[in-house]
């Protein structure tokens, strides 16, 4: 049971869920449930195993959604006789521990060239976890791209297609060619990836965008795709055109204004 439950637990936050671990961690006299009990606790309110059921199973459910929402892990403990919080009558005492694991968030860059170079090494900074792909073994090496978590040599669309992809999931397309970058856009265009992004000229775009309704992908599909890509920062130079792309992406995953913080804290002076 207990291997059920943690591969239970490892399978939600691979679809980008975070899930709540509940483990009694120590007992005293009478009680529902014994030491080194733990159970899974996910986002919707659904549970797998048990640490002794009834009202202390159903106060611990609830508490650890409270904390899911927080993203915080928490201690508990509870009275279990008739002058406690439970009024169970079991005269003891529980202790226990709430472990809430949050799926990392996931840059994936599909393309190796200079502005590659640059956005994963930004990415790194405030902690993605980065995964670069490219079919040129010459670019895609690790004294290159020394920060990423995972560099993969091959055809990013045919990679894209077989990779897991959720929300917390962000894409940025920089290939070296037009094909190729319709390709990888066409391959993740209906994932559950919160930001999808691609480079390109206006010309570029608006012909790779064009010739994906053309093939049936839907205008709502498509409006979702940042193309041209990144914050306009009015720069041409490679590495500030990462920095206005990781900004892009910081804005989606944090939900952010784009408004300036002096505009939006009012100062009076």
């Amino acid at each position: 049971m207990e291997k059920l439950i943690l591969k239970k637990i490892y399978e939600k936050i691979e679809l980008g869920e975070k899930v709540a671990m509940t483990t009694l961690t120590s007992i005293c006299g009478s009680t529902p449930g014994k030491k080194g009990a733990f159970m899974a606790i996910f986002e919707d309110g659904s549970t797998y195993g048990t640490i002794g059921g009834g009202k202390l199973e159903y106060e611990v459910i609830k508490k650890s959604l409270e904390y899911i929402e927080k993203c915080e892990n928490a201690e508990f403990t509870y009275k279990v006789d008739d002058k406690g919080e439970l009024d169970t009558g079991c005269g003891g005492e529980i202790k226990g521990f709430i472990k809430i694991f949050v799926p990392s968030h996931k840059l994936i860059i599909a393309g190796a060239g200079h502005i590659a170079l640059h956005l994963h090494k930004l990415s790194s900074m405030i902690n993605l976890h980065t995964v670069v792909i490219d079919e040129r073994e010459e670019l895609l090496n690790k004294e290159n791209f020394c920060y990423a978590n995972e560099l993969i040599v091959g055809k990013a669309d045919e990679v894209l297609k077989q990779y897991s992809i959720n929300k917390n999931t962000y894409i940025v397309i920089v290939g070296s060619n037009h094909k190729n970058d319709t390709l990888v856009l066409e391959s993740v265009i209906n994932s559950d990836a919160s930001y999808i992004g691609m480079i390109g000229s206006k010309g570029k775009v608006s012909h790779i965008l064009k010739g994906l309704i053309e093939k049936g992908i839907s205008r709502d599909k498509i409006k979702k795709v940042y193309a041209p890509i990144g914050i306009d920062i009015a720069s041409e130079k490679p590495e500030e055109i990462a920095l206005g792309i990781l900004s892009e992406i910081a804005l989606v995953k944090n939900n952010g204004s784009l408004n300036h913080m002096k505009d939006i804290k009012n100062i009076e002076y």
